[in-house]
């Protein structure tokens, strides 16, 4: 078990009046034992109580022999294993849930009345986590270090006469060589299909002066990178070049805004705000970033409703764009590590207006 992680779920179990947890979540369990297991549609479950006596409930199945520092509590396709589960829980105290565990479940534990309530434990271990440690901030040091070389090598690929999907094919290669996998499916986005935030890469073609929205991923060592870049083929129209520096401007002052205490939303305001006053801020139509961290998408995000305050060791993305219908699309994104008196960039890949083939 990471000690000093568990310490710390437990400290705010104790402060919120909640004695135990059920925890259920592959990522959550990994960040607390350090080991993967994916259960598929069996039950999982970390359960974690302030008295201590934590238990790791798991199916014969999984053949997770080495010591992760809990007792494992063994069950078979066979048993009811909600009612093994049950056996250990307090039922006179309330359990916090874990917010990813199937319904099926907490119904069955609900019936073998498995707790005096139950309450979405998930915001204690969301909140804990948004704060990475010495050995994450490394981590994702060095996963946004992989993925800037990735970066690099397939901007390279962009004149050979790739369809999107081709070059999101090529993509998969070249992490596969860096020796890493994707930390989600990859946008790969040619001139119209730039205007689409979420666009699925297909067989378009790029034409000269289009732009190229590049959002690529790896997953290494269990932590993810994320990234965005945008370039132009062969060259770039002056509308184009107009929209490019709006975009660019909008992620620096943003970053230039990451410092302990700072509010998310106002973060959120420094890059809408420039993007309003230059006339498209209808066409910047998603939230500035999202926190990131063993899960691509995690927990707190850079909106104009999150209130609360950044702190160091956040680790999160700030990615303005404008989408234009039938024009344009450019989207610039970087990872930020809040430092106690700034932030870090994690990325170190060219962001320039970048004109290739």
């Amino acid at each position: 078990m990471k000690q000093e992680r568990v310490n710390k779920i437990l400290e705010v179990l104790a402060e919120r009046g909640i004695p135990q947890l059920v925890i259920a979540d592959p990522a959550a369990i990994f960040y607390l034992t350090g080991k993967w297991i994916q259960p598929g549609e069996r039950m999982l479950v970390l359960y974690l109580s302030v008295k201590g006596n934590h238990k790791l409930f798991i199916n014969e199945l999984f053949p997770v022999y080495d010591d992760l520092g809990v007792d494992k509590v063994w069950f078979n396709d066979t048993q009811d294993a909600v009612a093994i589960l049950s056996q250990y829980i307090n039922k006179e105290s309330p359990v916090g849930i874990d917010k990813n565990w199937p319904a099926h479940f907490l119904l069955r534990l609900m019936e073998q009345a498995g707790g005096s309530r139950f309450v979405n434990g998930s915001v204690i271990l969301d909140q804990v986590r948004m704060c990475k440690d010495g050995q994450e901030r490394a981590l994702m040091r060095d996963a946004s270090r992989v993925n800037d070389v990735a970066m690099g090598q397939l901007v390279r690929l962009i004149p050979g006469g790739y369809s999107e999907q081709r070059l999101a094919q090529r993509l998969t290669v070249i992490y596969d060589e860096l020796g890493v996998g994707c930390s989600f499916a990859p946008i790969i986005a040619y001139g119209a299909n730039a205007t689409d935030p979420h666009h699925e890469p297909d067989a378009s073609m790029l034409q000269e002066g289009e732009s190229v929205i590049l959002d690529i991923g790896c997953k290494m060592n269990g932590y993810c990178a994320d990234m965005t870049r945008t370039v132009f083929y062969k060259y770039a129209p002056d509308f184009a070049k107009k929209i490019y520096d709006i975009v660019f401007e909008a992620n620096k002052r943003a970053i230039d805004m990451v410092k302990p205490g700072v509010r998310f939303c106002d973060i959120d305001a420094a890059a809408r705000n420039h993007i309003e006053a230059a006339g498209y801020g209808k066409y910047f139509t998603h939230r500035t970033g999202h926190s990131i961290g063993l899960e691509v998408h995690e927990f707190g995000d850079v909106s104009s409703v999150n209130t609360a305050q950044v702190e160091p060791g956040m680790t999160f993305s700030i990615e303005p764009g404008i989408y234009l219908p039938g024009e344009v699309g450019v989207r610039v994104e970087d990872l930020v590590l809040v430092t106690e008196h700034g932030c870090e960039i994690l990325n170190s890949f060219e962001k320039n207006l970048t004109i290739v083939g």
